[in-house]
């Protein structure tokens, strides 16, 4: 299923990034989408800004964990799909996936602009934020 049309505030955030970094986050837009769909408990996105940066919220079902889409300041290489520094979703990501993609402290999954978007493991990454409060509430 394809990503919806963007909304115009976001649509003007994603306008702001540097060409290279603005194609490699509208893909990631569609991986987080596709995503998505494959999990009926995840419901329906809510695509907003937060900081001023593309999001992607459960707020539907609550099912998950906020993904945003941004930047690294010291890098016009890299694109960053951040998520909540409070989880343990990137110490998870980096635990499963540690040569597929660089991070940022516990917060971030940077992806290199060039070359081919790392969908699979990407997706997988995805999967495990937008479904992050489902695995925590299993057996309560």
């Amino acid at each position: 299923m394809p990503a919806p049309p963007l909304p115009r505030e976001v649509g003007r955030a994603f306008e702001a990034f540097p060409v290279p970094i603005r194609r490699r986050l509208l893909a990631v837009r569609e991986v987080i989408f596709a995503t998505a769909s494959a999990h009926e408990e995840v419901g329906r996105l809510t695509e907003t800004l937060k900081w001023g940066e593309p999001a992607y919220l459960t707020e539907e079902t609550g099912s998950g964990s906020t993904i945003r889409l941004g930047r690294v300041k010291d890098s016009e290489t890299h694109a960053a799909v951040l998520f909540n520094c409070r989880t343990t979703l990137v110490a998870t990501f980096r635990e499963r996936f540690p040569d597929d993609f660089a991070y940022r402290q516990n917060r971030a999954v940077l992806l290199n602009v060039s070359g081919a978007l790392p969908k699979r493991p990407l997706s997988i990454c995805l999967s495990l934020a937008l479904t992050y409060h489902l695995d925590r509430n299993v057996g309560r």
